[in-house]
């Protein structure tokens, strides 16, 4: 059997660790000397809009221009009613509807039901949809047809102009249905 004592290679390694450590010089560059910082111009491709709709693009639309854009970019998938495709198999989720089912045993999460904020609508569909060119819509395009649905699930008024100042504005019926988060780990990544 063959035992070492490792106690003095693990001290000269430590010693060699920390005097190259010191030695070394600190580097402007980055470590592995490739890619380049992003441009402001990149970084705009990447968004999240908040509760409070901070970051909301400039434009507006109203219903009826939604229900136009709408037809020609969401129906298939999600049909002329809002009900969604689930027979198609491969069809959208339900848009409207559901509304008191969340705490039952067959709960409905749509749009008008589950959403808390109208900004996330935003958000989501201004990225996401349509499904086959997400991204493509337009910011006029969008916030016509976030109008359309929240007209249609009768949460704002089929004439009302949705844009960076009224969407923010805009009360989900389920606002108050969720928790916050009282982690306090939460707090090192904001």
């Amino acid at each position: 059997m063959f035992t070492r004592d490792i106690s003095i290679g693990a001290a000269s390694l430590c010693v060699a660790v920390l005097a190259w450590t010191v030695s070394a010089p600190a580097q402007d560059t980055p470590h592995f000397g490739f890619g380049s910082p992003a441009t402001q111009q990149e970084l705009s491709k990447f968004f999240a809009i908040p509760p409070d709709g901070r970051g909301l693009p400039p434009g507006s639309g109203d219903a009826a221009m939604g229900a136009k854009i709408y037809a020609q970019n969401c129906a298939s998938c999600h049909s002329d009613n809002l009900e969604g495709n689930p027979a198609k198999g491969v069809g959208g989720d339900k848009l409207i509807g559901g509304r008191g089912t969340l705490a039952t045993k067959t709960p409905i999460k749509t749009v008008e039901s589950y959403w808390p904020y109208a900004t996330t609508l935003f958000d989501y569909v201004k990225r996401a949809m349509p499904f086959n060119a997400p991204g493509s819509l337009s910011n006029d395009d969008v916030y016509s047809v976030v109008a359309y649905i929240l007209a249609q699930a009768k949460i704002i008024k089929p004439i009302e102009t949705m844009d960076a100042t009224t969407l923010p504005k805009v009360v989900m019926p389920n606002r108050d249905g969720f928790e916050p988060d009282p982690r306090p780990e939460m707090q090192l990544y904001r």
